[in-house]
């Protein structure tokens, strides 16, 4: 049973950061295209030290999820000003 609520917790904390692959750049920009990737993987490690913890970290580890999701925002940002900016 706790395999399942653990199961069950991870799949939603992974739902919620469906927004930072919403945001993806494209090879438009391969450098910013690449930091995304990076955040995406740190996002993956994250979740999975959560679980192997069993989300005791004392919401820091989830802190640090919505920081990388603001800095893949950002990151889209970037893109769409350079974007503006090269016309």
């Amino acid at each position: 049973m706790k395999k399942i609520i653990i199961a069950v917790a991870v799949l939603a904390v992974m739902l919620s950061g469906i927004s930072l692959f919403a945001a993806n750049v494209g090879m438009k920009h391969p450098n910013l295209h690449a930091a995304q990737l990076l955040i995406e993987k740190a996002v993956a490690k994250v979740s999975k030290a959560q679980v192997a913890n069993e989300f005791d970290m004392d919401g820091h580890a989830a802190k640090a999820k919505d920081l990388l999701d603001q800095a893949y925002t950002e990151i889209k940002l970037a893109a769409e000003a350079a974007n503006q900016n090269a016309k």
